[in-house]
């Protein structure tokens, strides 16, 4: 995995975002900031669009989207073939989205969360790996044909 996450969020992610970084940071890895860089009002999908591309044409293999509900981010996401981003607000939900549909984007709802469960969220979506067998037929079928 690179040491490199890319980030970002809308206004009502902003907060936690910082706090997001903070926490990488201290876990030795560097964040790459989409945006937006305020809490002035800004339209989630001009941030949510270049992460999940960067995603999608495999710059990098994981990425951390935040806003206010976490659904906005997560659907502008889901619109990339490659990008599996899964909405979470507990650490169990980001370890089952890794082990289980292999995500390669979390999705965090700033106004839903404790910082301390973004924070357990983040530390098991970086840390948990996919499992693979039964799991990777069912991530397969995800792709529309």
């Amino acid at each position: 995995m690179t040491n490199i996450i890319p980030i970002a969020s809308d206004h009502a992610g902003y907060e936690l975002k910082q706090k997001v970084i903070d926490h990488l940071q201290k876990r030795g890895l560097q964040a790459k900031d989409f945006g937006t860089h305020s809490d002035q009002s800004v339209d989630y999908p001009d941030y949510a669009h270049p992460v999940a591309q960067s995603v999608d044409g495999g710059e990098f293999p994981r990425a951390i989207l935040i806003c206010g509900s976490g659904n906005g981010m997560q659907m502008t996401a889901n619109k990339y073939p490659n990008v599996r981003c899964a909405l979470c607000w507990g650490r169990e939900l980001a370890a089952l989205a890794r082990q289980h549909n292999n995500a390669n984007i979390l999705s965090l709802p700033a106004r839903f969360i404790t910082v301390d469960e973004a924070l357990a969220c983040v530390d098991a979506f970086l840390d948990t790996p996919f499992e693979g067998g039964r799991h990777q037929r069912r991530v397969e079928k995800i792709k529309k044909s």
